[in-house]
């Protein structure tokens, strides 16, 4: 019996273009209930990074594929095929990666070993929508002599962040001599640059604020003002805006703000021709606001999820989605008095004309630091499985 531990130093979260790294360790436990401990052999073991596509068939239509070359070889146990047994099609892959051959382990004796590899910076961000899901994992497989191969995956989170792909770095160390064994060295410290420029861009594009007022009105006329100081955030940031009702001709009986993402598939995936949108609300406030002035309203946008992006078959935008209760009345105060003695009763009426209307605005929300978002991953930093 040998043990496989896989662990992500880092936590299970990446930016595109970053280099995961794993520590791979194998074990042969030594048991002390075991009365004959005899050493383990694997023949060989690799590595490989690839991105699942799942589509909902009744939201997507796809065209087919000829995948018969690698169905074949998903049926030999004997061949490693980092997807075999998963929904879905792999559209990305790295090259696999030998760990070892012949790896003898006696009782008690444990080796490990580095597997690095830089996450493609065209692939599209982890996402799980209604119609359509990418799904990253690191697969390691190993095989006995004359047994089928083992796998261990390794599943984790990739955001996409546009515009570092194409940033060049300063060739600050272009005159100095190169040293070939200082190239992963190398590899750390750009990969490191990349965070920090990372985390520059993305304070820069959420920390501009400048003041963005809307009139909220309906066909009889005004019902208050809008305001919002931003419309770029990172997730985990907290969406803010107040309303101004003072102004308003209108009484606004009721209002909710809704954080939504929009998820639509492109025209040529599309299953039924103009087949609608898919929503998912991620935060809602509601609030009664008859006969007031001012008010506000804080979302947050959850860690866990997925800023805006667009491949070929799926786009996915977010916004603010606005609902109103107007009173049918252009005047009044909405109250009645209960009686004619000294002491006076204000109740509410109990029935009311009211209009509804809403309106959506669009924002944009984008990735964060991926240290960050590892606290909430629903994925651990360490698999294992027993071979």
């Amino acid at each position: 019996m040998i043990e496989v531990l896989a662990k992500l130093g880092r936590g299970p979260v990446f930016l595109a273009g970053e280099v995961l790294e794993c520590v791979i360790t194998f074990t042969n436990p030594l048991s002390a209930s075991s009365t004959s401990a005899s050493s383990e052999m694997l023949a060989w073991a690799s590595a490989q990074i690839h991105c699942q596509f799942h589509a909902s068939e009744n939201r997507v239509a796809l065209p087919p594929s000829d995948g018969s070359k690698h169905d074949v070889q998903a049926e030999n146990e004997t061949v490693f095929v980092p997807n075999r047994g998963e929904r879905g099609q792999c559209i990305l892959s790295t090259p696999p990666k030998i760990l070892f051959c012949d790896l003898r382990l006696d009782p008690g004796e444990s080796k490990s070993y580095s597997y690095c590899e830089t996450l493609p910076v065209d692939g599209p961000p982890s996402f799980r929508g209604q119609s359509v899901k990418y799904v990253y994992k690191l697969t390691i497989g190993c095989q006995r002599v004359n047994s089928p191969i083992k796998l261990l995956r390794v599943p984790f989170r990739v955001l996409v962040l546009h515009g570092l792909k194409d940033y060049q770095f300063p060739q600050d160390e272009a005159v100095a001599p190169s040293n070939p064994f200082l190239e992963e060295e190398e590899s750390l410290k750009k990969d490191s640059r990349l965070a920090d420029l990372a985390t520059e861009l993305l304070m820069v594009a959420t920390s501009r604020r400048s003041l963005h007022l809307y009139n909220i009105s309906n066909t009889r006329g005004k019902v208050g003002t809008f305001c919002i100081f931003k419309t770029v955030y990172k997730i985990g940031e907290d969406v803010i805006g107040t309303f101004n009702f003072s102004e308003g001709d209108i009484p606004c009986l009721q209002f909710s703000v809704s954080l939504q993402t929009e998820e639509s598939i492109q025209e040529e995936f599309q299953r039924r021709r103009g087949q609608p949108v898919s929503f998912t609300v991620h935060a809602r406030h509601q609030e009664s606001c008859l006969h007031t002035a001012q008010s506000s309203f804080s979302l947050p946008i959850p860690l866990s999820s997925t800023p805006g992006f667009t491949t070929n078959i799926v786009s996915l935008k977010w916004r603010l989605h606005f609902e109103f209760v107007t009173s049918g009345e252009s005047t009044g105060t909405c109250l009645v008095r209960g009686s004619q003695s000294e002491a006076v009763t204000w109740t509410g009426v109990e029935q009311m004309e009211v209009d509804t209307f809403s309106w959506d605005l669009p924002i944009k929300v984008l990735p964060t630091n991926p240290i960050l978002a590892s606290y909430v991953s629903q994925f651990s930093s360490t698999n294992s499985i027993t071979i």
